[in-house]
């Protein structure tokens, strides 16, 4: 009797029937952000721009706004209620949807990553290309909270927690960042965390549909809703099987790591020694122990070697470097160290002393050019200005007390026939003609005759 009243106040507890909104207003409400056009499809071209930047600077915070703006959870919800109250037509507009939003957000993803100028995948960009089980349960559940927010009073900030733990926009950024790169690895473990997400996002609301007890359309024959449910049930579980295969890799290896731990710290650590670095050469199966201060003893090491099978690592030779190895080891890493350090010192002179080469070379080509362009101009010269008998370029700085920036200018000196001077008006005009054929910003005639 006390069982029942404690099932029937539970029942009470977690009963959500009660809280449950009209139910042709949630399908109203789920139909209508469903679809992908005009003002919809513009806020996410901009929310898939959002999220690339936030990616491709690292930014935690930007691919949290992306998000949130998003609109990509709404034919997602539309396919799982479709399923849910086997409405034929509203399945076909939201996989129509959704075709069209997955094709749109990877193609802006891939344009956006194609003119930028930062090319290295950051954390944020690689946190979403080995996607796990754990990933299947935060779509699940965040589709299931997300459906009984939708469809019940008080829904309070559900929905854009919802949309950040489930991240639908950064798998699909990345899928673009993986087409601009050709990192076909990165598209498809990307576009698979993207597909985890919406089957699972869809199926739990499904579920959520079904608990609710949402009034179904009928098909037109029983065998046609078997089929359909029973393709979802191999859709949901051809998704399942890579990611738990990667997760149990993950937990695997988590294992492994942690026995390693535990068994250099129970069975190696003692006072006066401290173990610098532990690795594993799975081909060569070694445990590698490096170790400074208090020696281990060989028959502790002996004895440790023993009891590798009790932590799983029965299969593995323990070798353990200390003393005057450990030493050596420590010695010959700071002298790769230092090093590397006076290599890219030496990088960075050389670096230097080709930028002052480059200065020096440029400078001297400045003065040897006027010197060649005198020759060039010779004839052209004799014909416009026969009184002329020979002409020197020259770059010249001139400096003064009064400025503290020196001026640059070429200087012409000339020669005349008979010494003459040469007249004011043809000076003018073999100014003009020289700035012009040489092409110099300041240019200054000089007379050779007026300085003897």
């Amino acid at each position: 009797m006390k069982t029942e009243k404690v099932t029937e106040r539970i029942k009470v507890f977690f009963n959500i029937l009660p809280d449950k909104e009209n139910e042709q207003e949630i399908i109203a409400q789920i139909s209508s952000g469903v679809s992908f056009k005009g003002a919809n499809l513009w806020v996410l071209i901009f929310a898939i721009f959002i999220a690339s930047l936030g990616l491709n600077v690292n930014s935690t915070a930007v691919i949290i706004g992306a998000m949130l703006i998003s609109p990509l959870m709404g034919p997602i919800i539309g396919m799982g209620l479709a399923v849910g109250i086997n409405d034929l037509d509203l399945l076909k507009r939201s996989a129509k949807n959704y075709g069209v939003a997955t094709l749109i957000s990877v193609l802006t993803a891939t344009v956006y990553f194609l003119i930028s100028p930062l090319s290295e995948a950051q954390s944020e960009l690689l946190a979403r290309t080995s996607p796990t089980l754990y990933d299947v349960l935060i779509a699940f559940c965040g589709g299931a909270a997300g459906i009984i927010a939708l469809c019940t009073r008080g829904k309070g900030n559900v929905i854009p927690g919802v949309a950040i733990a489930t991240a639908l926009m950064p798998p699909l950024c990345t899928a673009g960042f993986g087409l601009a790169t050709g990192h076909w690895l990165y598209f498809l473990g990307a576009f698979y965390l993207f597909f985890i997400n919406t089957v699972f996002i869809a199926l739990a609301t499904f579920c959520g549909v079904r608990l609710l007890q949402f009034s179904q359309h009928e098909f037109v024959s029983s065998a046609r809703a078997i089929k359909a449910r029973r393709i979802m049930m191999v859709l949901v579980v051809v998704t399942m099987l890579p990611a738990a295969y990667m997760t149990i890799h993950i937990v695997q290896q988590s294992v492994f790591n942690n026995n390693v731990n535990r068994f250099v710290k129970a069975e190696l650590q003692q006072l006066g020694t401290q173990i610098i670095s532990s690795s594993i050469d799975k081909d060569s199966l070694k445990l590698r122990i490096v170790a400074v201060g208090r020696e281990i003893t060989e028959a502790r090491q002996q004895e440790a070697q023993k009891r590798m099978e009790f932590y799983g690592l029965n299969n593995f030779e323990l070798r353990v470097i200390q003393g005057a190895q450990s030493d050596s080891l420590m010695l010959l890493n700071n002298e790769l160290t230092a090093i590397n350090t006076s290599r890219k010192t030496e990088r960075q002179q050389l670096i230097n002393l080709t930028a002052q080469v480059n200065s020096l070379n440029s400078q001297l080509e400045e003065y040897t050019r006027y010197e060649a362009l005198s020759k060039d101009i010779e004839k052209e010269m004799e014909t416009l200005f026969p009184q002329i008998n020979s002409l020197s370029l020259t770059r010249v700085i001139h400096s003064s007390k009064d400025t503290t920036a020196a001026t640059h200018y070429v200087a012409a000196i000339i020669e005349t026939v008979h010494a003459k001077p040469l007249p004011k008006e043809d000076v003018r005009k073999l100014h003009e003609w020289l700035q012009v054929r040489i092409k110099a910003d300041s240019l200054i005639v000089v007379n050779s005759e007026q300085y003897r």
